[in-house]
């Protein structure tokens, strides 16, 4: 009996060990270079993970798997701030110097812009998304949105010092959004942003918790985050995804180039001729239009590859914590355990298809930078380095969830 408890003992002690081993904890200390802050938020971006400094300014986050964080940390009176952390096989120790803010100490004069609110809607419509669930997401504080549209660009910028307070009655969070940079090409209708996040659960009933269940369940599968995590456990295909290329070919409804910028050179260089001006002018336009359009057409068209990419050849281990992948052309994705909805057909983000593949959501990934490294939970290395095209496009902020979001159906089989 007695051998029988050491033999247990000893197990609980080398399972303690080894969870112990697999968990680290980020501490450190909040201040303004001078004096601790005490009270000062700390948040993890993408989760739901938080605490508050100390009377002397001290923190601590624990229980922290390996990967990449951001820290975020908020007080008032100093302006918001971020800084990456990346855990490998240790625990990490920090020094988080804030900066006063001195727009919220000294008197701000605001200029008023009468498209003002143009742009904080077309800002909604490319952050927060036009999703179903991006009809139940509200901005609390759009005051805090400094807005910009350059002209001679065609783009939209719009930044903000203090967090951005999203809350959506759709899955049930409240979002602290730390953005650092918004960007929409009216030309390109290519979107950018980037930022922070962290979720905060909403007060709810048990009725309404079991619809916001329901909704991040929905929310979560088919997303890029449960591709990308799924992929990393080499589970993709089993998971519902099939995984092709879309190859850039030349689009054979356009002229070659030397020929467009051959006839528009001559155009531009006929003489006018007395007697003849008003007609040549008349010829002369329609011919200019025509070349003109022919050079703003694309140089090249999508086409759908049919021959399945096997992950055993895509992906690769960098380190114990990392995978990586690099490819040519771009991929796409299908997944197959979820139809694209009306609402999505009509947002103007869809890709080509050929019409014999399934209506299955798809999402077109543009490589930007080589290699793309991303972690277990999903979390991609660097998120500059890949362009959505497609179902990922078009979901945005509204159809987010928490990094650590574990699904229903793994709840209950752990149970």
């Amino acid at each position: 009996m007695i051998k029988s408890l050491l033999v247990s003992l000893m197990f609980l002690i080398l399972g303690t060990n080894l969870f112990a081993q697999n968990t680290f904890s980020i501490t450190g200390t909040v201040s303004d270079k001078k004096d601790g802050l005490p009270g000062a938020s700390i948040y993890l971006s993408g989760y739901k993970i938080a605490t508050v400094a100390d009377n002397d300014g001290k923190f601590r986050l624990s229980n922290l798997k390996p990967g990449s964080y951001d820290l975020l940390v908020q007080i008032i009176g100093y302006l918001p701030y971020s800084k990456s952390v990346i855990i490998s096989d240790q625990s990490v120790q920090v020094d988080l110097v804030l900066k006063e803010n001195v727009a919220q100490l000294d008197e701000v004069v605001i200029r008023a812009d009468p498209n003002r609110q143009k742009y904080i809607n077309q800002f909604k419509e490319f952050f927060i998304g036009k999703t179903p669930n991006a009809l139940q997401c509200k901005i609390l504080n759009p005051q805090v949105l400094n807005v910009d549209f350059d002209v001679t660009n065609s783009t939209l910028t719009v930044t903000t010092t203090e967090f951005l307070v999203v809350e959506n009655k759709a899955l049930g969070y409240r979002l602290k959004y730390m953005l650092d940079h918004f960007e929409y090409n009216s030309r390109t209708h290519i979107i950018y942003y980037s930022g922070h996040p962290f979720f905060e659960e909403l007060k709810a009933t048990a009725a309404k918790k079991k619809k916001y269940i329901a909704a991040r369940e929905i929310a979560y599968y088919g997303s890029s985050q449960h591709f990308f995590k799924s992929l990393y456990q080499n589970k993709a295909q089993e998971e519902g995804y099939i995984i092709t290329k879309m190859v850039k070919i030349p689009n054979p409804n356009r002229y070659p180039e030397y020929v467009i910028n051959e006839n528009l050179r001559k155009i531009k260089t006929l003489p006018e001729k007395t007697g003849i001006r008003k007609t040549a002018g008349k010829i002369d336009t329609a011919l200019y239009n025509f070349w003109a359009k022919q050079r703003d057409m694309p140089k090249t068209i999508d086409k759908f590859s049919r021959a399945d990419i096997l992950t055993d050849t895509l992906v690769h281990n960098y380190n114990q914590n990392l995978k990586w992948l690099n490819y040519t052309d771009a991929l796409c994705i299908q997944y197959t355990k979820e139809k694209e909805s009306l609402a999505y057909s009509k947002s103007g983000f869809w890709v080509f298809r050929p019409l014999d593949v399934p209506e299955n959501e798809i999402s077109v990934v543009n490589l930007l930078q080589a290699p793309v490294c991303f972690y277990e939970n999903g979390g991609i290395y660097d998120s500059r380095s890949l362009l959505f095209e497609g179902y990922w496009a078009y979901e945005k902020v509204a159809d987010m969830v928490p990094m650590d979001y574990i699904p229903l159906s793994k709840t209950n089989a752990k149970q």
